[in-house]
């Protein structure tokens, strides 16, 4: 009869840091805390380790795209927007209410696997690496990314070292600030600055994602529109920017969500863009109805307002479904039509299709 394997108990500070790094570790904080190759190697081929990347070991068994809200480490470090840092003064009222508004299941697993990839990157680099583009936006709370993003990392020295397998070493931007990042369990890490991270993350997404992180970071803040035309300028050269140029004319704080964004790329893409964002709705009493996300005036009079109905407002909640269909009732009294899409029609790329139907 085989003996039951068992295996030494891991160290309470090292589970803490692996909760701060997005259940990641590399394998020198592992060894300086008594977990050496052989510990580590022993629980990969138990799989209650995985292998994240060259040098570095991810503490949830579960393979990242399988993964559930409860698989999420309980307290990894914090996106910038949401900490005390040097340039919290700055943000409004409104900024920091956004920041900190109630996140579903699904934005939070999308949000750790963002996260994820950014500390893979800084892991397989050691101390000094810096988190860059999309890994940076990440850590800074901007919203719009996609749901997987590529492991990348750069060297302030420059370095001569090749990428690893699963993680792309960037090179120093000449120039590049970069910001302070972690917690009393990680220490202190570095990660692009807002505006060097716009520049670097634009020109690589796709159109839509790129309108999105453009105007999720002057809504929340990261970024005023000065920080937004710097990070332009600074994007100015690099491969795919030619592209991309229009979306910083685009962007717009008054977008309350990515989903809103997606909408509004594929109504700016089929020819059709709204004459306005968050319209207020009133009816012939000037009583306030509600505010549409987007609006088009009709000839003849009128307005056609787009509703982009996100997880959070409508699933399992009967009462929200209900107050929406009050709503579009009013909206119809007061001769406005109303359009409602959701993250499927974003999928299927129909929204601005649809609403050039409409208009005819």
């Amino acid at each position: 009869m085989s003996a039951v394997r068992t295996f030494a108990e891991i160290p309470a500070a090292l589970l803490a840091l692996a909760d701060a790094q997005e259940g990641l570790l590399s394998v020198q904080q592992c060894d300086r805390n008594g977990v050496d190759h052989s510990r580590r190697t022993h629980r990969v081929r138990a799989g209650l380790w995985r292998v994240a990347a060259r040098g570095v070991v991810d503490t949830c068994p579960v393979l990242p795209g399988a993964r559930s809200a409860s698989d999420l480490p309980q307290r990894p470090v914090a996106p910038l927007v949401v900490t005390d840092d040097a340039t919290a003064w700055a943000r409004s009222r409104e900024a920091w209410a956004a920041a900190r508004r109630s996140r579903s299941p699904a934005d939070r697993l999308f949000d750790h696997l963002r996260r994820r990839s950014a500390w893979a990157g800084m892991l397989a680099y050691g101390p000094d690496a810096i988190a860059v583009a999309s890994c940076a936006l990440a850590c800074h709370g901007v919203e719009g990314l996609p749901v997987h993003i590529a492991p990348q990392a750069a060297l302030p020295t420059g370095s001569r070292r090749r990428s690893k397998a699963g993680v792309r070493l960037r090179q120093f931007d000449d120039g590049m600030m970069t910001v302070a990042f972690g917690d009393r369990r990680t220490g202190v890490r570095r990660i692009a600055s807002a505006e060097r991270a716009l520049a670097q993350a634009v020109p690589e997404l796709p159109a839509m994602h790129g309108l999105a992180v453009l105007d999720s970071a002057l809504r929340l803040e990261v970024v005023s529109r000065a920080g937004a035309a710097r990070a332009h300028d600074h994007a100015r050269g690099r491969r795919g920017v030619a592209a991309r140029h229009e979306l910083w004319d685009l962007a717009d704080p008054r977008a309350e969500s990515p989903l809103e964004s997606f909408g509004r790329w594929q109504c700016i893409e089929a020819g059709v863009p709204p004459d306005t964002l968050q319209r207020p709705v009133r009816d012939r009493h000037g009583r306030l109805l509600g505010v549409g996300d987007m609006a088009w005036e009709l000839n003849g009079g009128g307005w056609l307002v787009v509703e982009m109905d996100g997880y959070t407002w409508h699933e399992g909640d009967a009462g929200r479904a209900r107050r929406d269909r009050d709503r579009d009732n009013d909206f119809a009294a007061a001769g406005i039509h109303v359009l409602r899409f959701d993250a499927r029609h974003v999928r299927e790329h129909t929204v601005g299709t649809r609403v050039r139907s409409f208009l005819g």
